[in-house]
């Protein structure tokens, strides 16, 4: 008899698994040009009222600084795409932008 292997869930890189590296991923999610921004307009608003009046336009967004185990470089950068993919930017209304780096140690 071979050794057993157990099947990986469906869309989990095999290589993040198994980790021998701590990653540090900065993702930045914006609303595409297309997309009303509400929260933009208001605080673009309150910049003008402030005296900031070379402030042409403001767009909002999201930022993330994501921790996370993988066996290389390559592995982070499939891993923290799929998370975007799937739950932290909306492809509809959204695009996202990440960089992976060797997490400093503490």
């Amino acid at each position: 008899m071979g050794p057993s292997t157990v099947a990986a869930p469906p869309d989990v890189p095999v290589s993040s698994r198994s980790p021998s590296a701590t990653w540090i991923a900065r993702v930045r999610i914006t609303l595409k040009p297309v997309v009303n921004d509400p929260a933009g307009l208001s605080i673009g608003q309150a910049l003008h009222h402030l005296g900031f009046d070379g402030v042409a336009s403001v767009r909002t967004g999201k930022y993330f600084e994501i921790e996370l185990a993988a066996a290389d470089k390559a592995a982070a950068e499939q891993a923290v795409d799929l998370m975007c993919r799937q739950l932290l930017a909306n492809p509809v209304v959204e695009r996202y932008a990440f960089t992976v780096g060797r997490a400093r140690r503490r």
